[in-house]
């Protein structure tokens, strides 16, 4: 197997990296896991993810890693939306065979549809959607967290910590949501609030998200709030890419599950299970590209 060709998918966001080895006829060799590869949040970052998931896929397989130089590799990430960041990407000095960057959103497409027309809403520490029919695909809501992801699990938390602060500045009623958020923090005040998020990234957010659904859950009224305001930015862009008719919608992502009970029942109605992983669209795309 030392020069057969192999097919390396890779999903890479906000808070993780994931790899999958697949071989020439299509057989899972190895699969990996590392950190957040967005390159919006850093290149040496997103570079050192993605090697360190190859290489886990890589000793998983018992392949030596020098064989990476087989791997024609499918790139879907956070971030490669804006030019910038694809240009980084594709100027990096990769050690693939050969390479193709795509967006996650693009890959999640393939892999929810099985490379088939639909569409896809992926909300994890970040938020994007969009669809991919008759070849044409269109993207929307993928703004950043400091001006959009306003369905994900980073602004969640971002926006329950904003109600925290307005509780401890006697603006707002308290709630044992909001205690349960101060003791997840191990803060007393707001003092302490803003010191320990004032260099927060939106991963830092992120890890609050499961703390809202379980208070909503239990009926507290602002954790029920925030989520809810989630789920309507997230039924009103359900509506937005449903209005192109795609044969298929799916929810992907780390709060997807949570959140679909809290969605309007017309676009809970119509949502399907993903049929792959993003990381089996983007091998789907690789065989498509490379396996010539």
């Amino acid at each position: 197997m030392t020069n057969e060709q192999l097919f390396l998918g890779i999903d890479g966001g906000g808070t993780k990296c994931k790899a999958r080895l697949e071989d020439v006829d299509g057989n899972l060799l190895g699969e990996g896991l590392a950190g957040p590869a967005n390159p919006v949040r850093g290149i040496n970052q997103t570079t050192e993810s993605i090697v360190s998931a190859t290489k886990q896929a890589f000793a998983e397989a018992q392949l030596n890693v020098s064989q990476i130089t087989n791997v024609n590799a499918v790139l879907g990430l956070a971030g490669v939306n804006l030019p910038s960041c694809l240009d980084m990407m594709q100027n990096w000095q990769h050690p693939f065979a050969r390479m193709k960057v795509t967006t996650d959103l693009h890959i999640a497409c393939l892999g929810a549809h099985k490379g088939q027309d639909g569409a896809v809403i992926i909300m994890g520490t970040g938020f994007n959607a969009g669809s991919a029919i008759a070849g044409k695909l269109l993207e929307i809501g993928g703004h950043g967290f400091v001006l959009g992801d306003s369905g994900s699990g980073a602004r969640l938390g971002a926006n329950s910590l904003r109600r925290t602060l307005e509780v401890l500045d006697g603006i707002a009623p308290a709630s044992n949501f909001i205690n349960a958020v101060l003791k997840r923090l191990e803060c007393k005040d707001a003092v302490a609030v803003v010191e320990k998020t004032i260099h927060a990234k939106p991963d830092f957010y992120a890890q609050l998200a499961p703390l809202v659904f379980e208070y909503a859950d239990k009926g507290d009224p602002l954790a029920i709030e925030q989520v809810n305001i989630a789920a309507q930015y997230i039924s009103r862009i359900a509506r937005r890419l449903l209005a192109d008719n795609p044969p298929r919608i799916s929810l992907i992502g780390g709060i997807a599950g949570p959140i679909t009970k809290w969605l309007d029942q017309d676009i809970q109605d119509q949502l399907l299970a993903p049929l792959q992983a993003p990381e089996m669209g983007a091998i789907l795309l690789a065989r498509q590209l490379f396996n010539k």
